[in-house]
């Protein structure tokens, strides 16, 4: 298996559509169809907030990553979340999500991002030990906050 990205495009709607999913259906994300393809579907056409990468082959993704883009004066620029990492069941602990982060500074080094951010589960340590293999940290004196609209 590869950790191969190809920047998600219209073409690949139904299969990146079937991949989140089987994501939000595993940590228990309801949304109704339709929303999520509407949340989908701007990715690929292009808009400058965001871009979802496939991962493996493009004919037949094992997973999928969404990097959500904002600008940050404290990193000197355009920053970026990671929205969603997605890998298979039947193909996870070959190192592909590993992989897939190491390959994402590559992916996006030609859009000038400074920074990338992403949440974890604090309950999580094996997730927690991924992401920290592949360079992430705990900012200390911070913690991510949220309000929805």
């Amino acid at each position: 298996m590869s950790a191969s990205l190809t920047l998600a495009t219209t073409e690949h709607l139904d299969r990146l559509d079937a991949l989140v999913s089987a994501f939000h259906v595993e940590e228990g994300i309801t949304m109704t169809p339709e929303a999520r393809r509407g949340g989908i579907a701007p990715l690929l056409e292009g808009i400058p907030h965001g871009a979802a990468y496939l991962i493996g082959p493009a004919r037949a993704p094992i997973g999928y990553v969404v990097i959500s883009f904002g600008w940050s004066l404290e990193f000197g620029g355009l920053d970026g979340f990671l929205d969603e990492l997605y890998v298979r069941p039947g193909v996870r602990g070959r190192g592909i999500a590993s992989e897939t982060l190491q390959a994402l500074p590559r992916a996006l080094a030609g859009a000038g991002l400074k920074a990338l951010h992403l949440e974890v589960d604090r309950t999580a340590p094996d997730k927690q030990k991924l992401y920290a293999r592949a360079g992430f940290r705990e900012r200390p004196h911070y913690m991510l906050m949220t309000r929805r609209f």
